[in-house]
């Protein structure tokens, strides 16, 4: 920070302000530290008193934030700031230091004299840590003196005191959580907390963060400092993308606003990706919900690509770009510094000052465009990125509006080789996918007609995961066609979409995928699966997906028959069979496709709800690994394992050939059996 940042020096008692008390905060931690059972909460005490922190880094008064996990299960956080004013508040009758630590809502955050911009706006930060901690000691560097205060329970053990001499000034907090209001996770989560501090360090360019672990046997020390800010932030976003342009963009800028001045900071980068990536801040305080600088932002690269497109005459048979298009496969940061924001609530989760958005779109519009009249090469390959999008975002309206007015998506026009059941009770009927015509007719001969369904589908189907650049070849082809008016219940799995997946409308309760046992089969089923995942993720997440398991082969000893999955099942019925009668005459068949069953033996084996083997393909419940996203913040279970499953998705079925290999030869140990 250069001097210009240090705007305010009226930081000392007098500068100290108490809105209420603490009584609450031991009895519902959860209002103002989150779950206190999850996590959540105990992680949150270290944000609070690192957000101090870096509050006075923000002020221009700290260029260093340690923090230590210290094998008593405390941590320690220390910074070089100004230090907590030790004066003493005279309405309170104690320093200014322990009413900071045991007020709630006491701070000098509350006008712009002490800081002009700070992230823990609320105040009710450290003095909320102090609560739930059962011990919790405050060391500050201030006026040439170290003073010393402990805390048990929030509540002061004696006043705050001077215990030396020095040179220096900051301050060290030590807290221990309290785990009689702490349960479940007890624990400090080290990736957590570096992922966070990561963030912390990229949003405060030249900031330097350390995180010490003492707790194992050898000591972990990690250093975060990024003298690119906002530019590395989104270049690490990007790490596992590939990147339309090389060079991150980076606007700044400020605007004054009704309480005083607004520094904007944006950096943008697009990729091939498919989603966008966009990160909100104010006063380093993520917005998980956006709010006015997310609008702003949004219309302000609508505006300005679309400008320079049609004035470069780029748009080739597209009217406009739209801002789905505009913002395909762009990585951004927005970090905003306001001395005065408003949120949504105490989460702050959402900016809700409304001059923001003004703000933002000004700033943008003005450097964007200069930005793209200095780099036309990079803004022209931008420009074609979006329209791409723009296109292939056309052209699958057009394909999901034909075959619609087929009646495809209605369900209606069934297709002709689809074998339908009699029953019309989707929780009792079952269709299966079949692979080929003449594994096909065997399962139409082998069913129970009232309520299995069969449709087959003609060799292997596209590959749906290389296609997503061009939706009508998808959607124009005629094995998925198939399914999508055998099942009649949409495709998409944007559900405000018109005519998207809704398992509700299924006309089989259950999809049973059965093709044959061996590598092909195998193929065929993945791409079923890849296509469902794509296209109807809800029917796998509604429980509705089975795959059926045919027997690879038939061990007979006279009228005797054992169907096995393995060989090594193969080898153990013969072994008993053989033992049972050694002179009897023992005859193994290999099946190397289902049409080579008879109907009956389909239909005992394969098709018998009394006797069949299949399996649900069903969500993992839990992740394989605890997922943060890109800005610190552990993902519900939910959003992990669909993050993994996508993943896997991407790597077997993609085009990235370096990734699929590296699969390949971390998983080729787990292969007990293949069958070619």
């Amino acid at each position: 920070m250069n001097g210009e940042n240090k705007m305010v020096d009226e930081y000392d008692a007098a500068s100290i302000q108490v809105l209420e008390g603490l009584e609450a905060v031991r009895k519902r931690p959860g209002m103002f530290l989150g779950d206190p059972h999850d996590g959540s909460a105990l992680h949150h005490c270290i944000w609070e008193v690192v957000d101090n922190a870096v509050d006075e880094h923000l002020a221009g008064y700290n260029s260093t934030v340690e923090v230590n996990l210290e094998k008593n299960g405390s941590v320690t956080v220390i910074d070089h700031g100004r230090g907590i004013p030790v004066g003493k508040i005279p309405e309170e009758g104690v320093s200014a230091a322990e009413v900071i630590m045991t007020k709630l809502h006491a701070g000098g955050k509350f006008d712009n004299k002490a800081y002009k911009v700070a992230g823990g706006l609320h105040g009710v930060g450290v003095s909320a840590v102090n609560a739930v901690s059962e011990k919790l000691s405050m060391t500050i560097h201030r006026d040439g003196k170290v003073w010393t205060q402990n805390f048990v329970r929030g509540k002061r053990k004696a006043v705050l005191k001077a215990t030396g001499k020095t040179t220096s000034t900051g301050t060290t907090i030590n807290f221990k959580p309290d785990m009689k209001i702490f349960s479940d996770v007890t624990d400090f989560d080290f990736e957590q907390i570096n992922t966070r501090l990561r963030r912390t360090a990229f949003l405060n360019a030249g900031l330097q963060i350390w995180l010490r672990d003492f707790r194992g046997q050898d000591t972990v020390e990690i250093e975060h400092k990024y003298d690119g800010g906002l530019r590395q932030y989104v270049e690490s976003m990007n790490e596992k993308k590939k990147a339309i342009h090389d060079e991150v963009i980076h606007i700044l800028g400020s605007k004054d606003g009704d309480k005083g001045e607004v520094l904007v900071e944006v950096a943008l980068q697009w990729t091939d990706a498919y989603s966008e990536s966009i990160h909100c801040f104010t006063n380093i305080i993520h917005n998980t919900d956006g709010g006015a600088h997310l609008s702003g932002l949004k219309s302000s690269l609508t505006r300005t690509v679309n400008s320079y497109a049609q004035s470069r005459k780029l748009l080739k048979n597209v009217s406009s770009l739209s801002g789905d298009d505009v913002r395909e496969g762009l990585s951004a940061v927005i970090s905003i510094k306001h001395p005065d924001p408003s949120f949504n609530a105490q989460t702050k989760a959402k900016l809700v000052t409304s001059e923001v958005a003004g703000i933002v779109e000004q700033i943008v519009n003005d450097k964007l465009g200069d930005y793209f009249e200095e780099n036309p090469a990079v803004a022209r390959s931008i420009v074609e990125k979006v329209v791409l999008a723009s296109k292939a975002r056309e052209a699958a309206r057009k394909a999901r509006d034909l075959t619609r007015r087929k009646g495809v998506l209605e369900g209606g026009g069934l297709p002709g080789q689809l074998a339908d059941c009699q029953s019309r009770d989707p929780a009792e009927c079952e269709l299966y996918i079949v692979e080929g015509e003449s594994a096909g007719g065997s399962a139409k001969t082998a069913r129970d007609r009232r309520t299995q369904a069969v449709l087959p589908l003609r060799g292997k189907i596209l590959n749906v995961e290389r296609q997503q650049r061009n939706l009508t070849k998808v959607f124009s082809n005629e094995q998925i066609q198939r399914m999508i008016r055998a099942l009649g219940a949409g495709v998409g799995n944007e559900e405000e979409d018109e005519g998207a997946f809704d398992p509700e409308k299924l006309r089989y309760g259950k999809i049973i995928i059965m093709t044959d046992a061996d590598i092909d089969g195998a193929h065929i089923r993945t791409l079923i699966l890849t296509f469902m995942w794509r296209f109807m993720r809800r029917a796998i997440a509604n429980g509705n997906v089975y795959i059926a398991a045919p027997p690879l082969f038939s061990v007979s000893r006279g009228k005797h028959t054992e169907w096995v999955h393995t060989e090594k099942d193969r080898d153990a019925v013969v072994k008993r069979l053989q033992k049972e009668a050694p002179t009897a005459k023992i005859n193994v068949q290999r099946y190397k496709g289902l049409g080579e069953m008879n109907p009956e033996q389909l239909w005992q084996t394969t098709m018998d709800p009394e006797s069949r083997t299949m399996f649900q393909v069903k969500m993992p419940e839990k992740p394989s690994e605890v997922r943060f996203t890109d800005v610190g913040e552990q993902m519900s279970d939910e959003e992990a394992v669909e993050g993994e499953v996508n993943e896997l998705f991407s790597i077997l079925m993609g085009e990235d050939v370096p990734d699929r290999r590296a699969f390949i030869e971390k998983n080729a140990s787990k292969v007990t059996a293949l069958d070619v």
